[in-house]
């Protein structure tokens, strides 16, 4: 039995968290830091009431800080049978997170909020949502947006702590994770309308108005909603030696299992599931494009338009995911566990999941911009837009600015 004297320690998130995908995984006794053996071992600590527990181990974890939980936790000495090893030095790769992941978050959210904001001021312009393109892509900005509304949150617990008390704590998370799954999953939902449109042009008009306007709300926000009720359950604002954190706390027993299926659970229905819906619709679109001789010219726009969307959705979410993949293997234990492996997965993470976010502030570009009418629509909004502050701007100048204003507006129509 060796006895080992346990002092608290407390790794930052890096972002937030996907299923426990970052930070600490419970809170409690004390950190027992990277160990690498596997199977069956023992613990035992000494508590103030002299009350003794013990816990079988079956897990081996490197990336996350392992904090077990109890009632009665303490940071008085306690007895630990086990392999154990220093955790590997993250002081430089949490120095790179403070300064990297709000800089990052903070400019998601700006061109976040003014794409889709856009958007929705566009189409809250028009009279009313007329075809199955807008509805999605109505659903899409919203997801979008109410998911970078919560970066500002992480990007202050990245920099420092978590101000914000435990309710918000949970409702951010909540929120996060609607709009994390719901984003993709109507990206899917718009690559079916669209192979739908293009492929069964003549016999798809109900299907695709079934799915716009009732599947998509089973489909796509019910499971969202679903998701999340892990983090109604999980998520809270803990206070730390240095720093109040904000994660998903997991009881002892089952820390491993929740945070291995969370990270499965973030792979498959984040990216597997879509991605293969995308893949395969887009395909059967271009090889429906490429055949025939008729309009080569909208063919050729059309399949390039495709191709970007393809390739856009796997940059941004491929590079993520494989990084989660890799770790969770080492997480497993399938994969051998190095100080330098760890470091440099770290780091991979932090940036490919910028990158990720990334991808809802082109979603506004791809997906509404690029249209024809939705441009015709901007532009009309922008015009009416003009001409109501020209309006008030005439009735607060007087008689002298509406003269002016008359001349200036004959000009330009002479010219």
């Amino acid at each position: 039995m060796v006895t080992l004297k346990t002092t608290w320690r407390h790794t930052p998130p890096r972002a937030p968290p996907l299923g426990g995908a970052q930070g600490a995984i419970a809170s409690g006794v004390g950190y027992l830091g990277a160990f690498k053996s596997s199977g069956h071992q023992s613990c035992s600590y000494t508590a103030p009431a002299e009350k003794q527990c013990s816990l079988s181990v079956t897990m081996s974890s490197y990336y996350e800080t392992i904090i077990f939980y109890n009632d009665n936790s303490s940071e008085e000495s306690g007895d630990y049978d086990l392999g154990y090893e220093e955790p590997c030095n993250r002081v430089s790769g949490d120095d790179f997170q403070r300064i990297f992941l709000p800089t990052v978050y903070g400019i998601i959210f700006l061109l976040g909020i003014v794409g889709n904001g856009l958007v929705l001021i566009v189409m809250g312009y028009q009279k009313k949502v007329q075809t199955k393109t807008d509805k999605y892509r109505l659903h899409l900005s919203v997801a979008d947006l109410l998911f970078v509304l919560t970066l500002p949150f992480w990007a202050v617990d990245a920099a420092s702590s978590w101000y914000f008390g435990g309710i918000l704590c949970t409702a951010v998370h909540v929120i996060y994770t609607i709009n994390l799954y719901s984003s993709v999953l109507i990206l899917a939902f718009i690559s079916m309308d669209r192979y739908l449109a293009v492929v069964h042009a003549t016999k798809s008009q109900s299907t695709r108005t079934f799915l716009a306007d009732r599947v998509i709300y089973v489909a796509v926000w019910l499971p969202a909603v679903i998701l999340t009720v892990p983090d109604m359950v999980f998520a809270t604002a803990q206070n730390r030696v240095s720093r109040t954190i904000c994660q998903r706390i997991y009881p002892q027993e089952t820390s491993f299992y929740w945070v291995a299926g969370f990270r499965f659970q973030h792979i498959l229905v984040g990216f597997v599931l879509p991605g293969l819906v995308i893949l395969t619709c887009y395909c059967i679109i271009i090889a429906k494009l490429s055949q025939g001789s008729k309009g080569q010219v909208l063919k050729r726009k059309a399949l390039k338009t495709t191709v970007i969307l393809v390739l856009c959705f796997f940059s941004c979410w491929l590079p993520y995911c494989v990084g989660i993949f890799v770790d969770t293997l080492m997480l497993l234990n399938v994969i051998s566990h190095s100080c330098a492996l760890e470091q440099s997965l770290q780091t991979w993470i932090s940036i490919t999941e910028a990158l990720a976010y990334f991808h809802c502030c082109l979603n506004p570009i791809l997906y509404a911009f690029l249209g024809v009418k939705f441009k015709k629509s901007a532009r009309n909004a922008l015009t009416v837009s003009s001409r109501s502050s020209h309006k008030i701007l005439t009735k607060k100048r007087g008689p002298i600015s509406s003269v002016s204003t008359e001349s200036e507006s004959s000009g330009a129509l002479s010219s």
